[in-house]
């Protein structure tokens, strides 16, 4: 009897193909990484033809046990399921496979097996292996987005805008998300296997990972470390001698790839729009749709009254020192995710909140959402996570006391507009600032925003006066100061009565961090005035940059207080204002056209603006190419312009950025940025004609 010649298959994962349309081939062009709910191919070239009557089977593996097995179908049947069929020609088979839209995501191992006609197993592939990502172009998925301009920004897109400063004076910052860049889609893995419910339960774990609701939450712990492995710790106030200064991080892969290679030992240090840039990086290498939100004046309410107090003593002076006051910061970012939300009723989808910086408990850990953000505009408190306290960090007042001596509290002020300004995210048509206010919450004054604040149990409340409106108004103006000069701080008394008013002024301008933590004070001065009737009286706060400069933090904000006591009037007028350095920005020029793998070279110049020398200079480059430093041997005179050239070879065609970050003994984090189109070249054609 003649012996059956054994058949031997190599597969063939087209890696090329799949990849490129499952929009995965920046990730890597090696390995197989598809998206769920779409089909893909591979190709089994076999050292013979498929004897007559014998079968495929196919199995998947999840993860590296057997623990998770799952037999894979020959028709497409509901669609709930993984299924496959198959082509035969000559000695190949062409087998292309489909997971369901809500499969788990994942690492996966791939068995092929050909059976013959009397059920033995006469060939076995079983070294496949692929990984499966959310899938938002699939409409079957619950991350489904229509609109392809805003899969290509909230995706695809590596490059964003994270927005800070003041409501008034907002400046951007430019981040390099690096999502497709190399071994960050097995760190993003790495950080969920590192979490306190895989290590607790892996089986349970990996079966929920089908929930973008689950794994994005588990992404908004896991990003802090504050009672896990997680990727940052976050700090507020230096020193950060042990560690990097939050503002210095231009982007998120140096962190991810640090946190790996230690170990999964958090990174140190990062504050709000870094946790909020590194969570955007995860979430878009998972899949999911997902854009950094700034919010001005936020609200941190602690004891969850949707009112935060602010307590002075006689002197002025804050009395919030104990970190778990309520308090308000400048501006604080998070990020929302775009998903179905089929745990809660209709009408949730849509952008969810996720806020990966460490501020309260959220079901016993340190993670915030995923909120639907029309809960927050409709008030609906109940609405899974933690919709009480982001409707607060967006609604809540402001209410001053003054606490004397013998303890007794004296209210001088309640502000009910201030909190939640000027809610900004990056365009999707470009690098301009869209304001998504409008998303949060209804007009000032609008009924709709008066039944909002009922159902939310909100008191519409107004700072006026039991004698009436007041008589004086209270204002503070100042222009765009920049770091290193002096500049003038205005007060201005407005007397709207029909009498001459006497009144003692108290100007206080202490440094602060942008989370309004006193770091020094500059300067205090009072004033006795008298201000005639109908007119304005102005007096005139000059800062040095000597007041300043030891004590300013790293986001170089200087926080304004007046103080007006008058006769006649029981309440006090108080009025603040945060008033933000600017700095200069770096030049950066990439002269001529930049294609790929293709040496070119970028000047990057530097102007000192202090009136004193600067030393140790660093500038630190990033974003077309792998962090790298340039150091500044020679000391930097006041007015001294500085140039250096830097070759750089581009890796990927695309639009890039090119972000630089000077460092120096007395100035820090100055930024600077360069867009830059890197082409493929293509080589001309030459046609004979005859």
């Amino acid at each position: 009897m003649e012996t059956q010649k054994k058949l031997i298959c190599e597969v063939d994962l087209r890696t090329h193909e799949n990849n490129s349309r499952h929009r995965t081939r920046d990730i890597d062009r090696e390995r197989l990484i598809v998206r769920r709910g779409q089909p893909f191919s591979i190709a089994l070239q076999c050292s013979d033809t498929l004897p007559p009557k014998h079968q495929l089977q196919l199995v998947v593996h999840l993860g590296k046990g057997d623990q998770f097995e799952l037999k894979v179908q020959q028709d497409r049947g509901n669609g709930q399921v993984w299924w496959f069929n198959h082509q035969v020609v000559q000695d190949e088979i062409l087998l292309t496979l489909q997971s369901p839209a809500d499969a788990v995501i994942g690492q996966y191992y791939l068995a092929i097996l050909i059976i013959s006609p009397d059920g033995r197993t006469v060939e076995k592939t079983n070294s496949i292996h692929f990984h499966l990502l959310f899938n938002p172009w699939c409409k079957d998925d619950v991350v489904y987005l229509s609109d392809d301009s805003l899969l290509q920004e909230y995706v695809m897109n590596e490059d964003g805008i994270i927005y800070v400063g003041s409501w008034d004076h907002i400046s951007d910052v430019h981040w390099n998300y690096g999502q497709f860049e190399d071994r960050v889609m097995d760190i993003c893995f790495q950080i969920l296997n590192n979490s306190n419910e895989f290590l607790k339960n892996p089986q349970m774990d990996i079966e929920r990972r089908s929930d973008p609701v689950y794994v994005s939450r588990i992404i908004s712990a896991m990003i802090n470390s504050n009672d896990d492995r997680g990727v940052l710790t976050g700090r507020w106030q230096g020193p950060y001698s042990d560690g990097v200064t939050p503002t210095r991080w231009a982007g998120s892969v140096p962190i991810l790839r640090w946190w790996s290679k230690d170990g999964a030992k958090a990174v140190k240090y990062g504050q709000c729009w870094v946790f909020a840039a590194v969570a955007c990086t995860v979430l878009r290498c998972l899949g999911v749709p997902t854009r950094v939100i700034t919010n001005f004046n936020s609200a941190h309410d602690v004891d969850g009254n949707l009112s935060i107090d602010s307590l002075y003593n006689e002197e002025l002076e804050s009395m919030d020192s104990s970190g778990r006051q309520d308090s308000t910061w400048n501006f604080h970012c998070w990020v929302e995710s775009w998903m179905r939300r089929d745990d809660l009723p209709k009408g949730n989808d849509g952008w969810q909140v996720l806020d990966p910086t460490p501020q309260e408990l959220s079901d016993g850990k340190f993670c915030c959402g995923p909120c639907p953000v029309t809960a927050i505009k409709e008030g609906n408190l109940a609405a899974k996570y933690d919709a009480p306290f982001i409707f607060a960090e967006v609604n809540a007042d402001i209410i001053s006391w003054i606490v004397k001596r013998n303890g007794q509290r004296q209210k001088i002020r309640v502000d009910d507009q201030s909190i939640g300004r000027n809610i900004s995210t990056k365009s999707v048509y470009g690098d301009q600032r869209e304001d998504v206010t409008l998303h949060y919450k209804y007009p000032e004054g609008s009924e709709e925003e008066r039944e909002v604040y009922r159902k939310a149990g909100r008191s519409i409340t107004h700072a006026t006066n039991d004698k009436g409106e007041p008589k004086l108004m209270l204002q503070i103006k100042h222009a765009k100061p920049v770091f290193g000069t002096d500049f003038d701080v205005i007060i201005e008394v407005k007397n709207e009565g029909g009498a001459d008013v006497c009144a003692d002024l108290v100007v206080l301008a202490k440094t602060i961090t942008y989370t309004s933590v006193h770091q020094g004070m500059c300067k205090r001065e009072a004033f006795s005035i008298r201000v005639p009737a109908h007119q304005v009286r102005k007096e005139v706060v000059r800062l040095h940059y000597d007041d300043y400069v030891s004590c300013v933090s790293e986001h170089r904000l200087i926080g304004i207080k007046a103080f007006l006591e008058f006769r006649g009037e029981e309440m006090p007028i108080m009025s603040t204002a945060n008033i933000p350095l600017s700095t200069p920005q770096l030049s950066v020029q990439v002269p001529g056209k930049v294609f790929v793998n293709e040496q070119v070279s970028a000047t990057i110049c530097f102007t000192n603006p202090l009136p004193v020398p600067l030393k140790g200079g660093v500038f630190t480059v990033s974003g077309l190419l792998p962090p790298t430093e340039i150091r500044n041997r020679d000391e930097v005179a006041p007015g001294q312009k500085v140039c250096v050239k830097l070759p750089l070879v581009p890796r990927r065609t695309g639009v890039k950025k090119l972000l630089v970050d000077f460092d120096s003994d007395m100035l820090k984090d100055v930024k600077g940025v360069a867009t830059v189109i890197v082409r493929k070249k293509y080589k001309p054609t030459f046609m004979r004609f005859y």
